[in-house]
């Protein structure tokens, strides 16, 4: 787990309410932690680290 990611357990209680919407679980995951990413640290969209993808 990285520093501003979801834990394991964070994860369980946010997924069901993911489910259906953008697509993979993985995807979704990948969905909030850059969003979560962006709100702790204040960064721009296109300033987001390459591992969440575009």
């Amino acid at each position: 787990m990285r520093r501003h990611e979801l834990s394991e357990r964070e994860w369980q209680l946010v997924e069901p309410h993911t489910r259906g919407r953008l697509g993979t679980g993985r995807d979704n995951r990948q969905f909030v932690n850059a969003v979560l990413y962006r709100v702790r640290t204040g960064c721009a969209w296109r300033e987001l680290p390459e591992r969440f993808g575009s």
